[in-house]
């Protein structure tokens, strides 16, 4: 079946559960959604995305039904227009759909937001991950070379989804503070995103010194995110890198500031790069000219997405969103 799977362009390349009529009803059943409930096409197939499509692909990839209401707002969010999933299918770019869970359907469903939460060995981290790719390929029709064009591609394509570390952050849970929900609402983010960038910093003991390492994997020039508008970028703080900031008093609007204010280049380095004088340059960055003058290369405070994950060890990640998207976030039924 694996065989004849592969030749008709079906899934990922590796092993699946077989989408059975029974599994899928057991699937929408459990979580109680209509299998005609109908999301927006999606391209480049141009295929109509329903619940039962989504659940179909969601036991190809081993999830348990507990976690099909995640699997199933993470694809109503990717096909918001302001998402730009359009872009993100077919793109040069090795960008993938990063999932983020929060909220106590987390703990509930048995999702990694600790060592390892962007890694192997969890199945809900590692499930709901893959039904988003299969669904993108499956429905979507986004395979490599045809529909997905990604220069290279990257391992996130696979799987890629974490949960938030609550329990470990020293501010209020990512969808209480910056999307308005209630802490007892359990809500999931996604971000068409380029792999984490890995931040070291085992010396720095206060907030300006932490915050400037991490600032540091912000201004380059080969990132997506410092060449088009309408950018985001995750940082996603280990829990020791955390407590460092939070010692120093500053809150998440804090930590937004100092790095708009700091992550920056003179004109002169952005001259230098690959993207320098392309149309998609952000307009009010074609007006300097002073090759001296810092530029930070988002486009305000708000663009940096902060939150905690992982574990133990001074580490943390900074993850550049794809470029033309909007990372929303979207309570679970």
């Amino acid at each position: 079946m694996l065989d004849e799977a592969e030749r008709l362009g079906w899934g990922d390349g590796l092993p699946f559960i077989p989408p059975t009529r029974e599994r899928i009803e057991r699937m929408l059943e459990a979580a109680c959604i209509d299998p005609e409930v109908r999301l927006p096409d999606i391209t480049p197939s141009e295929s109509p995305v329903t619940a039962a499509k989504i659940a179909a692909n969601a036991v190809m990839a081993g999830c348990r039904s507990d976690v099909f209401p995640i699997v199933f707002t993470a694809m109503k969010a990717i096909l918001q227009p302001g998402f730009n999933h359009e872009g993100m299918q077919s793109t040069t770019h090795p960008t993938a759909p990063l999932v983020i869970v929060h909220g106590p359907i987390a703990k509930k469903a048995g999702f990694n937001a600790g060592s390892g939460t962007l890694g192997p060995g969890v199945r809900a981290n590692a499930t709901v991950g893959r039904a988003i790719r299969l669904a993108l390929l499956n429905i979507g029709h986004g395979r490599p070379g045809d529909g997905d064009y990604a220069t290279q591609g990257s391992p996130a394509k696979y799987s890629y989804c974490m949960a938030e570390n609550a329990d470990e952050s020293p501010w209020p849970p990512y969808h209480v503070e910056c999307a308005g929900l209630d802490p007892d609402q359990s809500a999931v983010t996604v971000m068409g995103a380029e792999g984490p960038h890995h931040v070291n910093d085992h010396v720095s003991l206060d907030a300006p010194g932490l915050l400037h390492t991490v600032g540091s994997m912000v201004t380059v020039c080969g990132s997506n995110t410092t060449w088009l508008t309408n950018h985001q970028t995750f940082i996603v703080l280990g829990p020791e890198h955390a407590a460092t900031v939070a010692k120093s008093k500053f809150t998440r609007r804090d930590v937004q500031y100092w790095l708009y204010e700091n992550a920056r280049m003179p004109l002169s380095k952005y001259k230098k790069g690959g993207m320098w004088g392309m149309e998609i340059w952000p307009r009010w960055k074609q007006t300097v000219t002073d090759d001296d003058q810092l530029l930070c290369p988002l486009d305000s405070p708000e663009s940096f997405k902060i939150i905690v994950g992982g574990g133990a060890g001074k580490n943390s990640a900074v993850i550049p969103g794809d470029g033309m998207t909007r990372c929303p976030t979207l309570a679970i039924d």
